[in-house]
């Protein structure tokens, strides 16, 4: 058996969210296994700034293509563009997704003291803000699926979706992101039995709790450097007892994406330093 990546190389590979925090490591990490890669984003001058940047660190050329997760049409445009620059598409990365302020609850618990302000429960959550979150990370990895995975039917593939710890066990204040991120691992297991026949796999990743610009200050005070209440908690059921890097992403992406795991198809894989194995005691 091959136990190397290399039937990674020439592959082509779409990520979208491509130029988030981890759409961003996964195409770097695409890129050094040899695949060919296009990334996908709805503003046309990020997604430019974000593939030149890639492309200059790998040295390999990266397509950027605009499109909206939630507009089929956009989708079809964007898969005509990558089919025509690269080739019938093989992996498919749906790293689309983020959570909201008017999806978030300010009070993790609703009181007898804070009654007086039901605005900063469940009760103040705004509906569209709610569709809005559930949306993005739900239907927004049904459509490019729907889109782009047309090409694996007879070729085979690969498609990786991007789930969270909020999959296993909902974390206070975000409850449209943790509904969304459950319902990706039912998907992710029935997609994996309705395309099993054409030898596409459909597989899950649900990263544990990473340090990134976009939520440093909410896990660690900007002044003092020190944890934060809920980064706090988030470390004390973490068994390793740090937050972990993105590029530690990596290596079940390759797994995933590649033919060591060709036998695999329908789990959610969990890195996140034991927090998922955790029960507190």
């Amino acid at each position: 058996m091959n136990v190397s990546f290399d039937d990674l190389k020439g592959k082509v590979c779409v990520v979208t969210g491509g130029c988030g925090v981890f759409g961003n490591i996964f195409a770097q990490t695409m890129l050094k296994a040899g695949a060919k890669v296009a990334i996908m984003d709805y503003k046309q001058g990020r997604c430019d700034e974000c593939a030149q940047g890639l492309a200059k660190k790998s040295g390999s050329p990266v397509l950027c293509v605009v499109a909206n997760v939630l507009n089929k049409e956009s989708l079809v445009k964007a898969k005509e563009e990558v089919n025509a620059e690269l080739g019938k598409i093989d992996i498919l990365i749906n790293g689309a997704g983020g959570n909201a302020p008017t999806a978030t609850t300010a009070n993790e618990f609703i009181t007898e003291e804070n009654l007086g302000d039901l605005s900063k429960s469940f009760f103040g959550l705004d509906l569209e803000g709610f569709r809005s979150v559930f949306d993005l990370n739900f239907l927004g990895t049904v459509l490019p699926t729907m889109v782009f995975a047309e090409d694996m039917l007879i070729r085979g593939g690969s498609i990786i979706n991007i789930s969270s710890m909020n999959s296993y066990r909902p974390l206070t204040k975000i409850p449209a992101y943790s509904a969304a991120k459950a319902s990706i691992n039912n998907l992710t297991q029935w997609l994996a039995v309705h395309f099993a026949k054409v030898n596409v796999r459909v597989n899950a990743i649900a990263p544990g709790f990473f340090l990134t610009n976009q939520n440093r200050f909410l896990l660690t005070d900007e002044k003092t450097g020190e944890l934060t209440p809920r980064g706090n908690k988030i470390i004390s059921n973490t068994p390793m007892g740090r937050f972990g890097e993105p590029e530690e992403v990596s290596g079940a992406l390759l797994y995933l994406a590649s033919d060591i795991s060709k036998f695999v198809t329908g789990i959610v894989l969990p890195v996140d330093g034991g927090f998922s194995a955790y029960s507190g005691v």
